[in-house]
């Protein structure tokens, strides 16, 4: 494992228009992965625009990566079905957090940097990294791959110093 880059924050805000697994709805529950470091939210019951405004801790570390999310409907008596994955690259917020050292922004809100969709995203729309008083702060709409429909959104914040309020939720 390389050099630590800070404490990434990863706020799994909500869903949309997720698909139906069981009869009429679903039971969503998303499961967010960084390297061998992963971290799931709750489940919300019979939902299909889920809000789940949980936040999820991960180390990040050089190389950087890729955020990988999965969503999955819970099932009680069968293994849980799959209704989507995404990922988007980290590559941009890590670069925005060194500009941010560069040029000293300390106060306020400035922007850093745009993201638009590609290939190493799954973004909906363009995507802006701010700087909001000294955290590096992304917020994005992810499509899900493999399915007919479904977007989570997620706001994604990296702070240098580990921050000793932080619960940091990582299974192996």
């Amino acid at each position: 494992m390389g050099d630590s880059l800070g404490l990434l924050k990863v706020t799994v805000v909500q869903g949309k228009r997720l698909v139906i697994r069981d009869f009429k709805s679903s039971d969503p529950y998303v499961v967010v992965k960084l390297g061998n470091q992963v971290a799931k939210t709750k489940v919300i019951n019979s939902c299909l625009n889920p809000v789940w405004n949980e936040e999820l801790s991960f180390f990040l570390n050089e190389p950087i990566g890729v955020l990988n999310l999965e969503v999955f409907d819970k099932d009680f008596l069968k293994t849980d079905d799959k209704m989507g994955h995404a990922h988007v690259s980290l590559q941009p917020i890590v670069s925005a957090a060194r500009l941010r050292q560069i040029l000293r922004v300390s106060s306020g809100e400035t922007t850093l940097r745009k993201v638009v969709p590609d290939s190493d995203n799954c973004l909906v729309r363009e995507s802006c990294i701010t700087c909001v008083d000294g955290e590096v702060v992304q917020s994005v709409w992810l499509r899900l791959c493999d399915v007919e429909s479904g977007e989570i959104e997620l706001k994604i914040k990296l702070t240098d110093a580990l921050d000793p309020d932080a619960t940091l939720v990582v299974r192996n």
